[in-house]
């Protein structure tokens, strides 16, 4: 005997069992997901302008 499981999909955040036409299984979860991802933007920013500043220094930096 076999059990049917029924369409889902699983939170990005916990991994628990939602429906399909959702995207996490709770406010906490949208939360931590908004918080990761405002996080990860920071990071880049920041990523981006100390690659622009080392440009600028070998650019401008040469006769060092």
């Amino acid at each position: 005997m076999t059990e049917k499981i029924l369409q889902h999909k699983h939170c990005s955040i916990c991994g628990k069992a939602i429906p399909v036409d959702e995207t996490f299984c709770s406010d906490e979860c949208k939360e931590k997901w908004g918080a990761m991802v405002k996080k990860r933007k920071m990071m880049m920013y920041i990523m981006y302008g100390m690659i622009a500043v080392f440009i600028v220094l070998i650019l401008f930096g040469g006769g060092l």
